[in-house]
């Protein structure tokens, strides 16, 4: 086996935080992203860890939520990802939300500055020419369709699909803020982290009538590929009933309009975007709508009347891997031992769940080039629920993209306990856990 180097492709989020951790080991990396020669459907920028969609990195609340404790057991790890988040992170109450542009910018000066790493802005179209080298698989759900039918050939088995959908980013200045208000859900963070936009009864179904007759996407050569319900779009989220986004993604609760003294029938919130401030994305608002229709319904939300749209709305079709039948305990391919994979396309969905794959396939890798054991991470810690879950636990018939949660970490030992409590319990032990993982394979 030729370990003159190792390959990652895909300069995404796994991708760079697997190459970074291997450079802690003194290897030398050629990190492929086929960006900006090659753009892609979803990416608007050649920058490495390009966040697409809105969505923040999600809770940093690491003794009540499960991405929370993610998240410090990618501290611990000395995580590129994490570094260049809490450097850029901008207000979204309990949430770790970041200046998307400054972010991505910050890990590719990063990694464009680390001497163990080489950027290759070229597309992988096949593994041919890196032999038996050990290469990384970290191209995300947006892998090109080149590499797919590569990857098909040499694994006999047809990647799963779903679609994926983002959400609309607005001008702040375009706001009328005699309407909308600074307001974070029963205020927590500073209390004031996002804007919200009210709507009566009437205007509610008037949107929600909007919705359903607006022009749609075509979709019909992909009739069977499914939504992912993580980023499932408000037009399939009202076929499901009139009530569905005024119990989701528009909740009127924890929030007092200090406009008016009338309660709001559903509240649209607005998340900043960049630091500075001047943008703002509608959470939850994922749409398949075209776009005119798009700049139509939601102007039609009250504050959003004279919006300027900095993006519209979107959707694109992801792609992951059947890990539980392919991969083993290592994320190896089982059946060309030298080619691991990493991130989103292992079937784990989030920012923060590929940054931990990519961080395990990286020491992984680090490890087998050095002939040195690796030590898998507990089940009791998020890294090794994660791992456990596409490697071994999930059906491999109804696999389907999964979020770190509580239910997937072991909690064997922890008895007559429930709540908010057993999760503080799970916590603690896993941290105390992840430690001392992390001094016997470090």
């Amino acid at each position: 086996m030729n370990k003159k180097l190792i390959n990652v492709v895909g300069g995404g989020l796994a991708g760079c935080e697997a190459a970074h951790q291997i450079s802690k080991n003194g290897i030398r990396t050629n990190l492929f992203e086929m960006r900006p020669k090659i753009k892609t459907d979803a990416h608007q920028t050649g920058l490495l860890a390009e966040l697409v969609c809105s969505n923040s990195l999600r809770s940093d609340d690491k003794n009540y939520n499960a991405v929370g404790l993610l998240h410090e057991e990618l501290r611990l790890s000395d995580s590129i990802i994490m570094q260049a988040a809490d450097k850029n992170k901008v207000p979204a109450g309990s949430a770790l939300a970041v200046d998307r542009l400054e972010f991505s910018s910050s890990i590719t000066n990063s990694i464009n500055n680390n001497p163990y790493i080489k950027i290759i802005n070229e597309e992988v179209k096949d593994l041919d020419s890196f032999g038996d080298e050990l290469t990384i698989i970290a191209t995300g759900p947006l892998t090109s369709s080149k590499l797919s039918e590569h990857l098909n050939s040499i694994i006999k088995e047809k990647p799963l699909d779903f679609f994926d959908a983002i959400s609309p980013i607005v001008y702040s200045e375009s706001l009328d803020m005699n309407i909308v208000w600074k307001q974070s859900r029963y205020d927590k963070g500073d209390g004031d982290d996002y804007i919200n936009c009210p709507l009566t009864e009437d205007e509610y179904y008037d949107l929600v009538n909007s919705i359903k007759s607006s022009s749609k996407i075509d979709l019909k050569n992909f009739e069977k590929t499914p939504f992912f319900e993580g980023c499932m779009p408000i037009e399939e989220m009202v076929k499901r009933g009139n009530e569905t986004l005024r119990f989701g993604p528009m909740k009127p609760v924890g929030l007092t309009n200090p406009h008016k003294k009338i309660k709001p029938y559903a509240v649209l919130q607005l998340r900043q975007d960049n630091a500075s401030g001047t943008l703002f994305n509608l959470v939850g608002f994922q749409t398949k709508m075209k776009h005119k229709d798009q700049i139509e319904v939601f102007r039609k939300i009250p504050g959003l009347k004279n919006a300027k749209f900095a993006r519209l709305g979107g959707l694109h079709r992801n792609t992951f891997i059947n890990s539980p039948n392919l991969l083993n305990n290592f994320l190896r391919l089982k059946k060309r031992k030298n080619i691991f994979f990493a991130g989103q396309i292992t079937g784990v969905e989030g920012y923060v769940e590929s940054s931990a794959i990519g961080n395990l396939a990286g020491r992984i890798a680090s490890k087998c080039f050095l002939n040195q054991d690796f030590f898998l991470p507990p089940d009791d810690t998020a890294h090794g629920a994660l791992l456990s879950y596409i490697t071994q636990n999930a059906n491999p018939k109804t696999f389907q993209p999964m979020n770190i949660n509580f239910g997937i970490i072991n909690s064997d030992e922890i008895f007559g306990i429930r709540g908010k409590e057993k999760k503080k319990l799970i916590t603690k032990r896993a941290l105390k856990s992840f430690e001392v993982w992390l001094k016997r394979t470090n």
